[in-house]
């Protein structure tokens, strides 16, 4: 799909890839869930990634969440992701919101986004 977007904490992202007629929701945590004590970068990390391969054939994305936990994403990406990092179109702090209330902002930003570039949205 074209375009998608994600909120992220801590602990798990919600991913909605999106188009004009349809949706597909993921909920993704990390891969390995740290001991008590345990390195939390470690975690960190390993959601990162899981957050990059669901978007790895998306072209467009909007990153919502905290400002601190999106910084450590952006961070990540540049680093680790550098042809990912081209395709995130922004990064938008938000409380976490309910999936219709997360569709509903990412439409928004993607319409006013594409038609700031010029690219009529794709339907």
């Amino acid at each position: 799909m074209f375009h998608a977007v994600v909120h992220l904490d801590h602990h798990h992202a919600q991913v909605l890839h999106f188009d004009a007629h349809q949706v597909h929701a993921a909920r993704i945590e990390p891969h390995h869930r740290r001991p008590h004590g345990d390195d939390q970068h470690a975690e960190e990390h390993a959601l990162f990634e899981a957050v990059c391969q669901a978007l790895q054939d998306t072209r467009e994305v909007l990153v919502t969440g905290s400002h601190p936990v999106i910084g450590l994403f952006k961070h990540y990406v540049e680093a680790h992701r550098p042809q990912l990092a081209t395709r995130i179109a922004d990064y938008r702090p938000a409380a976490e919101l309910s999936q219709g209330q997360l569709l509903a902002l990412a439409r928004q930003f993607f319409n006013a986004f594409d038609r700031m570039a010029g690219v009529p949205t794709p339907s």
